[in-house]
């Protein structure tokens, strides 16, 4: 017999019955009917900490619908952006926490969501790599730290007693910090090129913008170096008697440009 023929013998029900069993069978389950909100925050809850944070991602969207409207619903808004910034997706922790803010510009725990969203930008993680070439942050993109300051300083400022405040607080300096050494960075890689003046213009805004961060006694250091490779012997001079007043016990004056086998910038 033709294999035409033998379809053709087959019910037309039959047939229709094998399809729609079919498309049935490659239908996700939903495992929460029926759960109630509790039991889906408490098993997302249990995932993240378990480090499943896409399938706790999963969860706290889920939540999110079904408990719309209620504190539950935020808590799960905000877990959601943490457990997502655990899995490295700084994007989507950024877009759930902006979001929050918008929905529930009132809510209680704003000054945790604006805490978490100095933490997301804030990543200090530099991982293996960025270890072994001893990279610090002020040799990278400085998007981000301003980005992070700024989440921090609203904190801050709109909530001084909370309890996430401290912690913010020293970030805080440590950003600063970062960025006054991201700009003698530049400036010590110009005057490694030979390129004094631009060293001299970058040293000059660490010192204009960021007031007793640590990075200024080498900010100082590469304006003298550059003002003398340049023959300005009166600048040098100026520069080297406000170094030695404010730096008497300075290294630089005696051994000159430090390694960076230790750097200031490890706190955390």
């Amino acid at each position: 017999m033709k294999l035409t023929s033998r379809l053709s013998a087959v019910p037309l029900s039959a047939v229709a019955s094998a399809l729609v069993l079919s498309a049935c069978s490659s239908t996700p389950v939903d495992e929460t009917v029926g759960w109630s909100p509790n039991r889906i925050y408490s098993e997302a809850t249990e995932e993240r900490a378990a480090g499943n944070y896409e399938k706790s991602v999963t969860l706290y969207e889920k939540l999110e619908g079904r408990a719309a409207g209620t504190p539950l619903a935020q808590q799960a808004q905000l877990d959601k952006a943490y457990a997502q910034y655990k899995a490295g997706e700084q994007a989507q922790a950024l877009a759930t926490l902006d979001r929050f803010q918008k929905l529930h510009p009132t809510s209680p725990a704003m000054d945790y969501a604006l805490y978490l969203k100095g933490l997301v930008n804030f990543n200090d993680n530099l991982g293996l790599f960025g270890s072994l070439a001893r990279q610090d942050l002020s040799e990278r993109d400085q998007k981000a730290a301003k980005e992070s300051f700024e989440a921090f300083r609203e904190l801050v400022s709109r909530f001084p007693d909370s309890r996430y405040s401290p912690d913010a607080r020293d970030r805080m300096t440590y950003i600063v910090n970062s960025l006054a050494q991201y700009e003698v960075h530049v400036a010590r890689y110009y005057h490694s090129r030979g390129a004094y003046l631009a060293a001299i213009n970058r040293a000059q805004t660490a010192l204009t913008d960021y007031v007793n961060a640590p990075a200024l006694e080498e900010a100082l250091f590469i304006m003298l170096q550059s003002y003398e490779a340049l023959g300005m012997t009166q600048l040098r001079d100026d520069t080297r008697r406000v170094m030695q007043a404010s730096y008497p016990q300075s290294e630089y004056l005696s051994k000159g440009f430090k390694s960076k086998d230790d750097p200031w910038w490890k706190i955390w």
